[in-house]
């Protein structure tokens, strides 16, 4: 799994607070549909059993103070946040806010957990580092 690099920033160099926790920014659709569950027929559902997975076990293997943001859109924009886990509903386009929100991270480390090349180029542009849907579950 990606990491961001100790002593810098990964959205603005050299910026970095070292006592902010890791902003894990989730890609709620390219997750749920990473695994061929059945997901389609429920989207909401899906999103929610996603959300209550990172709510009861936060990002495996990292150690330390996280935030968790999943990024919802279309059919599954009803999903209410949880304790552990802010729902952000996009607008729009999902993508578009993932990177609105890594943008917008301040002085603290982001992890956005994605397959999405397209999504992957342009978070790491801004300096965030990726990682893929496994990160966060199990296939």
């Amino acid at each position: 799994m990606a990491r961001p690099r100790p002593g810098r920033h990964p959205c603005h160099p050299g910026r970095m607070d070292a006592n902010a926790p890791l902003l894990v920014i989730v890609d709620a659709a390219n997750v749920v549909g990473s695994v061929p569950d059945g997901w389609w027929r429920d989207r909401k559902g899906a999103a929610e059993r996603l959300r209550d997975r990172l709510a009861a076990d936060g990002l495996p293997g990292h150690r330390g103070a996280v935030e968790i943001v999943l990024v919802t859109e279309g059919a599954a924009r009803g999903v209410e946040s949880v304790p552990g886990v802010r729902v952000e509903p996009a607008p729009g386009s999902g993508d578009d806010r993932v990177v609105e929100l890594a943008a917008g991270a301040g002085d603290r480390p982001v992890l956005v957990v994605t397959a999405d090349r397209e999504l992957r180029r342009r978070v790491t542009e801004l300096g965030a580092e990726v990682t893929g849907p496994r990160a966060v579950r199990p296939s």
